[in-house]
């Protein structure tokens, strides 16, 4: 009816803009399929007077959605069965991912449903076209048990994987915290040491780089056979055929990596993001719960037998530290007192005591940091000595940057390769936590390792420093360097690094005084705790290490002398006048090379 009055306004010569137009089309119901419009209204009387009336149940919406589809969709079981007694078919899917109404039953956690449309003769194995997820993980997904145990008594894989990650409905109940359709799987025989698929990120790079300049090479080529190359653009079907090229090689060089028995190793340079990351995946049950927190599903998944310390398959994380690093402080706690090991570190040398410092303290980053730890009953520093009473290394360092600490747009311009539970703390000015350490035996000497370098334009440029070379692995960043403001004067720490209020100075005076750290260490670079205290700025901390013996007039390697870190040494960044006229009062010699004036 609807229809028949814009016919009938346009036939006043009504004028519609075209949003309006657009407006009541999505408004108005199609008329090709009345049982599915009312079901999606869940108007049940209005699909009982239009089957009363003859009509076709069966016939879809033109996304392929049913009457059906919407009765399961909206978990209405008393519409399921009128429409099943009418002659509905459970067969259709939809247009896109091919969803069966049994699948969409299953997502809306209704058991009724599910239940009648098995009895039907719904495929308890179908799987969608994206993902390739059966009814059984929509079902666990939702937390009905009753659900899962009609599919699995229709003959539903327990432990069917999902195409994309390889993911098993306990898998997606233990994310979901559904400690109900947990323990009905795990009832019904669920594997507990499933994994996800392990995705190598280097690898990965390497087959999309490869099969962009297929596709780019086809193209060109295409380009350089037409009549105008300036002004060519490709056709729908040289598209195609271009991206046939990239899929070719994504196959081949797969086929090759599957073939491998180990992975190839890394090139020995700057590793990048991909590099840092390494590789994802091999995901228990487990550690799909602990990773969202949820406490009552991982003890559900403990007391059936799943392994405590077993680690993912990608970069070796255990339960304890994915707790840890996800601010699930509680949780992490809870796994210490069920005999987790706190000694077990990632691939990256990550372990609970370094990842609980680091998560309290976690940069400000342009993608979200996790923030429960802020919800969290147990602190970080009960946690911290928690890990300490149980046997935690005070003394573990990172093998390589940890890729979560700032994610892709890393603004701090600091490689923590190397870094201990101490060297964080000092770098968050964290004298509490610092102190902790060192009353288990932290060594407040430890630096980071010199990383491999980004190639600079000035890298073949004489070091005006005086100082020996230090080879990559060597030492980088002392804790007084972290506690001074390293990276300051190098890139935008200034908008991302977090630290305790006020922390600079009762930090360094820390180091200095009570544990007798070098107020002339030089970093890898060169620089030493006045050159970061100066490109920040910090008059009163330039004070302190200038009336403790630090050196004013060291220079770095790449010739910046004290005063002109207070000079703007990086773009952005602006000359601090205070500082740079106490610099100079004591000697410092200013070369006016302010990056940013």
């Amino acid at each position: 009816m609807r229809s028949g009055r814009m016919v009938s306004r346009r036939r006043r010569g009504c004028r519609l803009s075209a949003g309006a137009v657009a407006l009541l089309l999505w408004a108005a119901p199609p008329a090709d399929s009345p049982v599915a419009d009312a079901a999606m209204r869940g108007d049940a009387e209005a699909v009982e007077t239009l089957i009363a009336r003859g009509a076709d149940v069966n016939i879809p919406q033109g996304d392929g959605m049913t009457a059906l589809h919407w009765a399961s969709e909206r978990a209405d079981a008393a519409l399921v069965r009128v429409l099943l007694d009418a002659g509905a078919d459970v067969t259709p899917v939809t247009r896109i991912g091919d969803y069966t109404p049994l699948h969409l039953a299953a997502r809306s956690g209704s058991a009724p449903a599910v239940k009648a449309l098995l009895e039907a003769g719904s495929d308890p194995r179908a799987v969608t076209a994206t993902g390739a997820v059966t009814p059984m993980h929509f079902a666990a997904g939702a937390g009905n048990s009753e659900a899962v145990a009609a599919l699995a008594r229709h003959g539903a894989g327990i432990d069917a994987r999902e195409s994309d990650r390889g993911q098993t409905p306990l898998m997606f109940a233990a994310a979901n915290g559904r400690v109900d359709a947990v323990r009905a799987l795990l009832a019904l025989g669920a594997d507990l040491t499933l994994r996800t698929r392990v995705v190598d990120i280097v690898d990965l790079a390497a087959v999309d780089r490869e099969a962009g300049e297929a596709r780019d090479a086809v193209l060109e080529e295409f380009r350089a056979q037409a009549e105008a190359p300036r002004t060519w653009r490709p056709t729908p079907e040289q598209v195609r055929a271009a991206v046939r090229a990239g899929h070719e090689v994504q196959r081949s060089r797969m086929q090759a990596a599957s073939d491998r028995e180990e992975p190839e190793a890394a090139p020995d340079a700057f590793p990048g993001y991909t590099g840092l990351v390494s590789a994802q995946g091999g995901m228990t049950a487990l550690l799909h719960a602990v990773r969202e927190g949820h406490s009552e599903t991982v003890l559900a998944l403990l007391d059936a037998g799943a392994d405590i310390d077993g680690v993912s398959g990608g970069d070796h994380t255990g339960p304890l530290l994915m707790a840890t690093i996800n601010g699930h402080f509680d949780l992490a706690m809870t796994l210490l007192g069920h005999g987790a090991d706190p000694r077990i570190a990632s691939d990256a040398g990550a372990t609970p005591l370094y990842g609980a410092i680091n998560m309290y303290w976690a940069p400000k980053s342009r993608y979200p940091q996790q923030q429960a730890y802020q919800q969290q009953q147990t602190t970080y520093l009960e946690l911290m000595g928690a890990l300490l009473e149980a046997g935690a290394d005070p003394n573990a360092r990172l093998t390589r940057h940890l890729w979560y600490m700032s994610y892709t747009f890393d603004l701090l311009r600091v490689d923590t390769q190397g870094a201990t539970p101490f060297w964080r703390a000092a770098y968050g000015t964290d004298v509490e936590a610092m102190k902790l350490l060192v009353a288990y035996g932290a060594d407040p000497s430890v630096p980071t390792m010199k990383p491999p370098e980004r190639r600079r334009r000035d890298a073949d440029a004489e070091d005006p420093s005086g100082l020996p070379p230090v080879p990559v692995g060597g030492p980088g960043v002392y804790p007084i360097h972290a506690a001074s403001g390293v990276g300051y004067g190098e890139g935008f720490a200034g908008n991302s690094h977090r630290h305790a209020p006020n922390g600079w100075l009762p930090s360094v005076r820390y180091l200095v005084e009570e544990l007798g750290v070098d107020v002339n260490a030089r970093d890898h670079n060169g620089y030493n705790a006045v050159h970061h205290a100066a490109s920040r700025g910090d008059v009163e901390l330039i004070h302190y290490l200038t009336e403790h013996g630090a050196d004013v007039m060291a220079v770095s390697r790449r010739g910046q002398t004290t005063a002109d870190m207070a000079n703007g040494p990086y773009q952005r960044t602006q000359p601090f006048p205070e500082a740079l006229a106490l610099l100079e009062g004591l000697g410092a010699h200013n070369n006016d090379n302010c990056v940013s004036c």
